[in-house]
């Protein structure tokens, strides 16, 4: 039987004041006028489409991601958080997210985006060594990266990101190393730490910058950064995420643990299960947006679903479970696909054959070796 999972919320604010050349999410830079009514306004629009969706279901997070979403002021996002709030039921202490570049943070804005409800600070640092940070196409310098985060403790986050890569243009072992050493200085509660990878139609990948460390040697510095976090009380749970005990991301968890989400703004996506009817819906907003604007304010239709089809919920819950260092329980596969686990039972057994997964009791957890493969891994369950 299918079982709605936990409901979380994200929002999705798509201007940035430069493009990276690395990044293959939906942004754009910003225009010379931010039109931030318009835009808060289109919002509170497209929530309000999805609302049939998810009457009387609780909202356990929220996560304000870009594009840059510290572009929009304090006020604007209180005024989204007020919109969906009133609209929607929020868990108490809910997890409330926003991603931050260090180069528009500002002195005295924290304080404020702290009372408009934001609980939690993501920031993209990305390195703190200046050269990898001028290879990259940031905005920033690593004085004002760190600079940036202690206003934000400043001003009473204890909850904290930052993101950083690795196997960076020109990047040593030593470099990456020593990135990871000054986000530790920093006490965050989290890191985020990922291998720059040279994704489809982004500048990188029409002229692969020089000097990207081979294979093994982003294996290495992966391996070195894993154990220094440990040693600093930073256990991973999940393939690039790293936290101090109990701070792990709710907002994250949710979507590995193949939770339930809205997704407003443009370009966002959505996931909602039905217990009514079993149905598992993946939803979709225009990308562009000035299309997602006009589409908004003239109660058009803003996107579409996509219905996860059963063959094809396997795989999308592997995607994102074997993620997890904690792996997954054959009953909350059951639940929240609405499969029996005998669907994938040759599946796993192969897994386990390959050394890829071990079971303890109903659970499946990933070896070091399937964390190393999880591509592979997860193609197993890829549908005939």
């Amino acid at each position: 039987m299918l079982i709605p999972p936990p409901l979380s919320l994200y929002i999705h604010i798509p201007w940035c004041v430069r493009k990276c050349p690395y990044c293959d999410f939906n942004s754009h830079n910003q225009p010379e006028q931010l039109p931030v009514d318009d835009y808060v306004a289109a919002l509170v629009a497209d929530l309000e489409q999805d609302l049939p969706l998810v009457w009387g279901r609780t909202v356990h997070s929220v996560f304000f991601g870009g594009g840059t979403p510290s572009l929009f002021a304090p006020e604007a996002i209180g005024r989204i958080l007020d919109a969906a709030s009133a609209r929607l039921r929020f868990a108490p202490n809910a997890e409330i997210t926003m991603e931050c570049n260090p180069g528009t943070a500002e002195h005295g804005r924290f304080e404020n985006y702290l009372a408009a409800g934001v609980n939690r600070i993501s920031f993209g640092i990305q390195s703190f060594d200046d050269g990898c940070l001028q290879r990259l196409g940031r905005i920033h310098d690593s004085g004002e990266a760190e600079r940036a985060v202690k206003l934000a403790q400043d001003a009473g986050y204890d909850n904290i990101n930052l993101d950083l890569m690795y196997a960076l243009p020109e990047q040593t072992l030593a470099m990456a190393l020593h990135d990871v050493e000054r986000a530790i200085a920093l006490a965050p509660a989290h890191l985020s730490h990922y291998q720059l990878t040279l994704e489809p139609n982004t500048v990188f990948a029409a002229k692969p910058p020089q000097g990207i460390p081979l294979e093994d040697d982003a294996w290495d510095m992966q391996e070195h950064c894993i154990a220094t976090m440990a040693a600093a009380g930073y256990a991973q749970y999940e393939v690039s995420a790293y936290a101090q005990p109990g701070r792990q991301c709710a907002h994250n968890l949710n979507y590995w643990r193949f939770g339930d989400y809205l997704g407003i703004g443009a370009g966002a996506h959505g996931k909602i299960s039905s217990g009514a009817s079993g149905e598992i819906l993946r939803r979709w907003k225009v990308k562009g947006p000035r299309d997602f604007l006009a589409r908004a304010h003239s109660d058009a239709r803003i996107g579409g679903d996509d219905p996860i089809a059963p063959e094809n919920r396997p795989f999308d819950y592997m995607l994102n479970a074997l993620r997890l260092v904690e792996g997954f329980s054959l009953a909350d596969f059951e639940v929240r696909t609405g499969l029996a686990r005998s669907v994938i039972a040759k599946r796993l057994e192969h897994a386990r054959m390959m050394g890829w997964l071990e079971a303890q009791d109903d659970r499946c957890i990933p070896t070091d070796l399937g964390r190393r493969f999880t591509n592979d891994v997860i193609g197993l369950f890829l549908p005939d």
